[in-house]
């Protein structure tokens, strides 16, 4: 009969103590996972904040609290050599360069305004190569028309 009584206590105790540590789990699953995607990705430790997401996700309870341990910014850190940080602003020698479409490009305007002399060289020698070649072809062709008298 002790025993009766000890196991319908542990039970209703478990019973109890699961509703709970489920809401602990919830909670601590909701706090890391809106952090981890409030947090800036060059802040983010050891790996891109989408596998931090997942490793939250799916791997719960563990999961949250590996990202308050290693993933999670530390308050004294500073960004990774090489990467940008919004307002973090470049020198201007390192700036990444925008792709510019040709007629907005003034190298390039140069450039086209400086070679028709050039290319109007070539295509002359392409026009008397074209000439040769086509008298060239009317002489065989006179010859191979002339009547076998």
């Amino acid at each position: 009969m002790l025993r009766l009584t000890f196991a319908l206590r542990n039970d209703v105790c478990m019973g109890r103590l699961f509703p709970l540590l489920f809401l602990i789990d919830l909670a601590l699953l909701v706090i890391a996972l809106i952090d981890c995607l409030s947090t800036d990705d060059s802040e983010i430790r050891a790996l891109p904040k989408v596998i931090w997401v997942f490793i939250i996700l799916l791997f719960s309870p563990v999961g949250p609290i590996v990202w308050f341990v290693a993933g999670r910014p530390q308050k004294n850190a500073q960004p990774r050599a090489g990467t940008w940080a919004p307002g973090g602003g470049f020198p201007e020698a390192s700036r990444p360069r925008r792709q510019v479409a040709p007629d907005d490009d003034p190298e390039f305007l140069r450039n086209i305004r400086s070679t028709p002399k050039e290319d109007e060289d070539m295509l002359r020698r392409w026009e008397e190569d074209l000439r040769k070649r086509e008298d060239d072809l009317r002489k065989r062709e006179g010859r191979d028309e002339t009547p076998d008298a």
